[in-house]
């Protein structure tokens, strides 16, 4: 628990490591910006914490944001496995400004209290169904970026998740089917204030969870073909620099394919065509689980 009088800055650094090792190719997507380049760019990253190659620089009709390129499906990810597998020049991680891997989604819809290690160092019980709650857009920031603490909080919190990037439109998703609608994965912290979410605003958690900047997204998007077991992956937290969460996402209550199965009766289907995820990618939405 983080808790200030008055407003002063927090810089957190999120890390998910696969475990066990796998290799490194994996297809590791990002949006970044650096002095020399006009606006944001598509890059992936040679290798986890390495440098990034611009796939805009290698292919000029690429899209330059995430979400049109999730749009367009196998066409730009063909391209993107192209230059991951070419010798191509590399730019140095100082050089560049990472921003979230995905900006303005659609939705971003979390799960709490889905872990079961959490649920028992809070001393509560494990829920019977998902607990689902939402952030606004506006709270999404690079993950590299300061995190505020607004004057309103006295009591910001942090909480490292695993984030799904959602990439192709469905109602009422049957759990069997539901990675089919899944582009990636990538890493959130969950920043709360919990005066507001737990004490203030009728005990509704949206206000204490959606300030500016409570929501730090990536570094980079792994495209879902490259994590092996997304229910077997380390995830830790580090907070200016100090191990503050360590874990496991085999400690997940309710697992990726019964979340996705649940939200769809409500919330992720979209206005638009749908068609198959390997042809074309609608709005993305990020779900912390």
């Amino acid at each position: 628990m983080l808790s200030s009088s008055k407003r002063r800055l927090l810089t957190a650094l999120l890390q998910a490591r696969r475990w066990p090792f796998q290799p490194s190719r994996d297809m590791r997507l990002v949006q970044f910006q650096a002095p020399h380049l006009v606006g944001p760019h598509l890059g992936l990253e040679s290798e986890n914490g390495g440098g990034l190659i611009n796939l805009n620089a290698f292919d000029s009709t690429l899209p330059k944001t995430m979400t049109e390129f999730l749009e367009q499906g196998e066409a730009t990810l063909s391209v993107a496995r192209r230059a991951l597998a070419a010798q191509l020049p590399v730019l140095p991680r100082a050089e560049v400004t990472f921003l979230a891997p995905v900006t303005r989604p659609d939705k971003v819809v979390c799960v709490g209290m889905n872990y079961a290690d959490h649920c028992k160092e809070q001393n509560v019980p494990v829920p019977k169904e998902p607990i689902i709650f939402s952030k606004f857009g506006s709270s999404i920031v690079g993950p590299y970026d300061e995190i505020i603490l607004p004057p309103e909080s006295q009591e910001v919190d942090w909480e490292v998740e695993l984030a799904v990037v959602i990439g192709k439109t469905g109602k009422h998703i049957k759990a069997t089917d539901a990675m089919a609608h899944v582009a990636g994965f990538t890493v959130a912290h969950d920043v709360s204030a919990r005066d507001w979410q737990m004490k203030r605003n009728g005990k509704q958690w949206l206000l204490g969870k959606t300030f500016d900047t409570f929501c730090p997204l990536g570094p980079a998007l792994v495209t879902k073909d490259s994590v092996a077991d997304p229910h077997n992956l380390k995830i830790c937290c580090r907070v200016n620099g100090e191990v503050v969460q360590s874990s496991s996402t085999k400690q997940m209550v309710f697992r990726t394919e019964v979340l996705i199965a649940w939200v769809s009766r409500l919330a992720i289907r979209r206005k638009g065509r749908r068609t198959r995820l390997e042809q074309s990618k609608r709005k993305c939405m990020h779900m912390h689980v």
